[in-house]
């Protein structure tokens, strides 16, 4: 007689008829073995099941360490401003996962999210996928039911073997390449830039934000007959306004035009790749279309302004990197004789240490928040790796909100407090500044 099944080995249920969002991503995070899994063969096996042939859509992927949410935000804006309808796929999202897939810049209804996911179940048979994967191919069948023309994809994890780049872009976005994800995607520039490469195509339009692109990216170009335009080679900004955190913003020069772009909040390389892709998207777009167009424009969670007396800023940046953007933008609001609080929570794979070192000349105060989440540091255990960085004065608390009531209690008017770091930091203030009365702030 067979020993008696366990049932903690049983394969998990699929959602039924009336199932909620919350109950698919459960099923959803329960059905692949691992959290991360590159690789394209699963997702081109499911993928050819639900379009057997290519999407009739425009597809515009963006990559790249730091800046992707900002290019997609402002490739997106700048499409709906050419009459143009939208879908922009992200991740990862903040308080809700809907914000991940927006259809002509508003998130997913609840009942067309899990028509996606019903739909992607249905084809995969036995294929096992990962979250991302999973959701990667939803919102492909979202877009293609809501009938949007554009889709704009983020790349999750590097590049050449996300489940993004199954799909062969039309146009390339490629914002930076920096150190991250060193475990998926190796610990130098060259390395790292082979990967993001990946999702280029041959003799496709692509655009590189900034000067300094490493050699394989360079290399992948030439071999696939790329045509690029670079920063600072192709298309130029003069960042003297935009950098000082005043004035109507840096400028613009590229192709014949001159346009000028906000000063903020967005990492201001990542829009002007935006503006400069968009003339090759859509040339009859105008000039004072698109400027009028970037004015607005705003990311959640990205140097967003939460809070006055003292301004409070939630901003994502958690590597070296972007907290070296973060400590500029912060450096150029800093009034003479007022100080900057810092509220830091991190994962526990981050370069905590490259992080501390790139803030520690614009932060005055630390408040370390621990974060109780998969791969969350606790805020001794992050007090001790910031040690490396030098910075031994810093306040522990157990969470984001004991920690930000702190920074609060200290902070005159007058100051800047700022919240960065992980995602799930960051979501956690969010929510805690955007309902100040319930959380007891």
């Amino acid at each position: 007689m067979p020993p008696p099944s366990d049932p903690s080995s049983q394969l998990p249920v699929s959602p039924g008829a009336g199932a909620s969002v919350d109950h698919w991503l459960a099923y959803l995070e329960a059905i692949h073995p691992t959290e991360i899994d590159l690789g394209l063969d699963r997702v081109l096996i499911v993928l050819r099941r639900l379009f057997p042939r290519k999407p009739q859509a425009r597809i515009i992927t963006i990559a790249g360490t730091n800046g992707k949410g900002s290019a997609v935000a402002a490739v997106e804006a700048l499409l709906r401003a050419a009459g143009r309808r939208t879908g922009a796929y992200t991740s990862p999202h903040l308080q809700r996962y809907n914000e991940r897939v927006r259809l002509d810049g508003t998130d997913i209804p609840d009942e067309a999210l899990i028509r996606a996911f019903e739909a992607v179940e249905a084809a995969r048979g036995t294929v096992s996928l990962t979250y991302f994967e999973f959701g990667t191919l939803a919102a492909f069948v979202a877009f293609a039911n809501a009938g949007v023309d554009q889709w704009i994809l983020e790349v999750g994890l590097g590049g050449r073997l996300d489940a993004v780049n199954v799909l062969d872009a039309d146009l390339v976005i490629l914002t930076s390449v920096d150190i991250d994800h060193v475990a998926f995607l190796g610990d130098n520039r060259e390395v790292i830039g082979f990967e993001k490469a990946g999702v280029l195509r041959p003799g496709i339009p692509a655009v590189y934000a900034d000067d300094d692109p490493p050699r394989s990216v360079l290399q992948q170009v030439a071999a696939q007959k790329v045509s690029l335009a670079l920063l600072g080679r192709d298309y130029h900004l003069s960042l003297s306004d935009g950098e000082k955190g005043a004035g109507s913003g840096p400028g613009l020069e590229y192709g014949g035009r001159h346009l000028r772009l906000p000063a903020g909040p967005l990492p201001v390389k990542s829009v002007a790749a935006a503006a400069v892709a968009i003339q090759s998207l859509e040339p009859g777009l105008d000039v004072s279309a698109i400027e009028e167009t970037l004015s607005t424009l705003s990311v959640p969670g990205r140097f967003e302004l939460l809070g006055e007396n003292p301004k409070i800023f939630v901003d994502v940046g958690h590597n070296p990197h972007a907290a070296g953007w973060l400590s500029g933008r912060l450096a150029s609001l800093k009034a003479p004789g007022k100080q900057i609080h810092a509220v830091y929570g991190a994962l526990a794979d981050k370069d905590v240490e490259g992080v501390g070192r790139a803030m520690a000349a614009v932060v005055d105060h630390w408040y370390l928040a621990g974060l109780d989440v998969p791969r969350g540091l606790s805020g001794s255990v992050l007090k001790s790796r910031l040690s490396a960085a030098g910075i031994t004065d810093a306040r522990v608390s157990e969470t984001v909100l004991e920690a930000l009531k702190a920074a609060l209690s200290n902070a005159a008017a007058e100051d800047l407090l700022v919240v960065f770091g992980s995602f799930f930091t960051v979501a956690q203030a969010r929510d805690i500044l955007l309902h100040r009365n319930e959380s007891r702030l």
